[in-house]
């Protein structure tokens, strides 16, 4: 079994070598054999996946880390004594996130064969598809923070290529599809530097950015002998150089043996820092990187926005890939947050608001992917306040069931907009010939009665809502129950502040989930159709509907991997807390969860007193004549539904205070500074005009005053003496033997004068 290890790159390598095939051949293939190309290399990974977490079950859940033969010595710095390996790292967490990111990244790709059919440039996209996994799977593989910064840097730029596929869509569509593209690259940017800052501290503190080295487990505790110390490493004070740390550690048993010894400093030039103040840097510094890259505020505006793309990049993006990087990278980092208090009561407090938010945004929304998008910053704010309280198995047992109900969630979404454009279609080009310039597919309002046209969409979008609103025994039960319970026992246990701030906010926010989400059933499904392309909406093919069914069986059994200890009869049947155990041998500080009959059942009976409150304001009477949302008719929730269809004005604030400011500066450097100052003044009058003016100094008088008049002069007066010279010439000889004789004598005289000026007593 140890020798399964040895396939993990290509988990990485079918992907890649599938896009490069579409890439140069896809055209030639047709669709059917684009789609059997992507969905067979995304199928093969899973299977790969499978087997290695096969293989640690079988070898008792021993981490491995192995080396890509050409790329061993991916980065070498000799004079550093630096070596950064492209290196694979097998434990129980990569492969969870395999598994997650393969095994619903197939289900969406087949999904997506249904979805794009008939679309001009089908290989190209399921080249990003197969794209957008070689670069995640990097990022959930890879042995050090580099190689996982080559993942989170990949996947955005994927988000940015998927997000504005349509980016040519008529009637300014397109423009708003690369507007979206463009403020999901931009904003993750801002994220991004925050995560690359904390990678170059990690770096400067520990000298190695590998997780864990070959044969390290996540809490051993070497002895002090024969090491090799890391580059810059921590110093004692008082001493130079000076290294507890033995052996080349990866950077998770370096913390943990600093933390034990105490006292260590980290030097940054002129500055020094206490080990423990350094790692509350650096996971500030990671925090701002998943507020980028897991929608988190201030930067989770870019989410929503991310529905222009088409429906299996929503589910990609929102399910199984892109968003949940930053959860991942804070459960891997565990033992620096752990040790880092002041930043994990950061970390509750941004992943609570967030939840809250979002909720109470999501309820004032009308297109059915938009809700959906705030659901998702809501659910990645309990995973973040869940890292944030401690309760990292907690986190990535959301990230797993959110995975299969949220991509359940999209992709019935998609079918339900699948079916308003065919209805829609058939309306318009039918008998009837019936144009509306005004219908929107995705627009909540349009739809009702979706339950007869659509079953099997509607049944399993049941199954998604369910889920997601944490009702038993459907996935989102355990898994959010599970972090309001360790929210609160780590307020109420631990004397923490942020336990108790998160167990609030989160109740809160999973009162308006379930709330949201019946209103969504309500006007998508329920009631009459409101209009003509709902009532002749078909259901999606099987391509589109095998992939909803598949994963309702897994949002209504996934959460069974992880029943808490003292759950009545499911515990002795299933085992207590077996997906917590499988993430203990590679997560330091997961801890495992246990049943609170009191707390689950508040939370069951609130979330079905939301529903209840939902179906009694979106009846069906109600919707037979809706024309404006109830909530913004009556009079006591009037205002707060305005401040939720309007997002809290979270996008206007951001172009008010920041987005215009800042091109009101750089039109202001490129028209006022550039142009104006140093274009024209500096340029034209300072350099220009002073040159042009000498110049035309130099040419009219110098030039043609002073050099011209000279030589002209000098010309004049050859031409006058040559006038009189010519004179002498007469053309008679004897005046030129007459010369000639006086010339000679001239000559005698100047010979003699010597002997005359003698004679003479001269």
């Amino acid at each position: 079994m140890d020798n399964f290890f040895d396939l993990v790159p290509l988990v990485v390598m079918i992907p890649l070598v599938g896009l490069l095939i579409n890439l140069f051949a896809g055209r030639q293939l047709g669709e059917r054999g684009v789609s059997i190309v992507a969905v067979g290399a995304s199928g093969m990974s899973f299977v790969i996946a499978v087997l290695l977490w096969i293989a640690q079950v079988n070898t008792g859940y021993e981490a491995a880390v192995i080396d890509m033969p050409i790329l061993s010595d991916w980065i070498v710095i000799p004079s550093a004594n630096v070596t950064i390996p492209w290196a694979f790292r097998v434990d129980t967490l990569s492969v969870t996130m395999m598994l997650v990111v393969t095994g619903v990244g197939t289900l969406i790709h087949i999904y997506a064969v249904g979805y794009m059919h008939g679309d001009e440039r089908f290989p190209r996209f399921f080249v990003y598809m197969n794209l957008f996994l070689v670069f995640m799977l990097i990022l959930v593989t890879g042995n050090n923070f580099l190689m996982m910064f080559v993942g989170w840097e990949g996947v955005g730029l994927c988000s940015y290529l998927l997000i504005g596929f349509w980016f040519d869509k008529p009637g300014g569509v397109g423009w708003k599809n690369s507007d979206a593209a463009r403020k999901a690259l931009i904003v993750n940017r801002v994220g991004d530097f925050g995560l690359v800052l904390g990678v170059l501290i990690t770096f400067w503190t520990f000298g190695t950015l590998d997780y864990y080295r070959e044969g390290e487990a996540p809490i051993a505790h070497h002895a002090a002998t024969d090491a090799e110390a890391p580059l810059f490493a921590p110093t004692l004070p008082g001493e130079e150089e000076t290294h507890a740390v033995s052996g080349p550690l990866g950077v998770f048993n370096q913390a943990e043996l600093w933390l034990e010894e105490g006292g260590h400093q980290v030097n940054f030039g002129m500055v020094s820092l206490s080990f423990e103040t350094t790692l509350t840097v650096i996971t500030l510094l990671f925090l701002l990187g998943v507020t980028g890259k897991s929608a988190q505020i201030p930067l989770f505006v870019w989410l929503p926005d991310a529905m222009a793309g088409p429906t299996p990049v929503s589910a990609l993006i929102h399910a199984a890939t892109m968003v949940t990087a930053g959860v991942y990278m804070m459960v891997r980092a565990n033992v620096f947050y752990h040790a880092a208090e002041f930043s994990s009561f950061v970390v509750a407090v941004i992943g609570a608001t967030t939840a809250l938010v979002a909720g109470f945004i999501a309820v004032g929304q009308w297109d059915i992917k938009r809700v959906l998008a705030y659901s998702t910053v809501s659910q990645l704010g309990f995973m973040v306040a869940a890292v944030g309280v401690g309760a990292y198995a907690a986190a990535m047992f959301h990230l797993v069931t959110h995975a299969c109900f949220k991509a359940l969630l999209f992709l019935a979404s998609g079918s339900v907009i699948h079916g308003m454009e065919h209805g829609h279609h058939h309306v318009s080009h039918g008998h009837s010939g019936h144009h509306d310039d005004d219908f929107d597919p995705q627009d909540m309002r349009f739809m009702g009665g979706l339950k007869e046209r659509m079953p099997v969409t509607y049944w399993t979008y049941l199954f998604g809502t369910l889920a997601l609103a944490g009702i038993i025994p459907f996935a989102g039960f355990w898994s959010k129950d599970e972090i309001l319970l360790d929210s609160l026992k780590t307020g109420v246990d631990k004397g923490l502040l942020s336990g108790y701030v998160g167990f609030v906010l989160l109740v809160v926010a999973a009162a308006f989930t379930a709330f949201y989400m019946w209103r969504q059933v309500s006007l998508v499904f329920l009631g009459k159709p409101r209009h003509a392309a709902a009532a002749h909406a078909e259901e999606s093919s099987r391509l589109m509907t095998w992939p909803l069914i598949v994963l309702a069986v897994l949002s209504l059994l996934i959460g069974f991997i992880n029943v808490p200890s003292g759950f009545p009869i499911l515990g002795w049947l299933l085992g207590e807390h077996q997906f917590t155990s499988f993430l203990e041998h590679s997560v330091t500080y997961a801890h495992a969860g246990t049943f609170s009959f009191l707390l689950a059942t508040f939370a069951v009976l609130l979330a079905l007193g939301a529903i209840y409150l939902a179906r009694s304001v979106y009846s069906d009477r109600v919707l037979a004549t809706l024309r404006e949302d109830p909530l913004a008719i009556n009079p006591r929730t009037q205002r707060a539904f305005a401040l939720s269809s309007a997002k809290l004005y979270w996008d206007e604030f951001y172009f008010k205070y920041l987005i215009y400011p800042y091109r009101n500066a750089a039109y202001w450097l490129a028209e006022q500074l550039d142009w104006r100052f140093w274009h024209d003044y500096v340029h034209e009058r300072l350099l220009r005009d002073p040159f042009n003016a000498a110049t035309r100094a130099l040419s009219g008088r110098v030039d043609k005053q002073v050099i011209d008049h000279s030589f002209d002069g000098l010309g004049h007066a050859t031409r006058r003496i040559a006038s009189r010279l010519r004179r002498i010439q007469t053309g008679y000889v004897h005046i030129y033997t007459m010369s000639v004789l006086f010339g000679a004598l001239l000559v005698m005289i100047l010979i003699l004068l010597p002997l005359i000026r003698d004679w003479l007593g001269l």
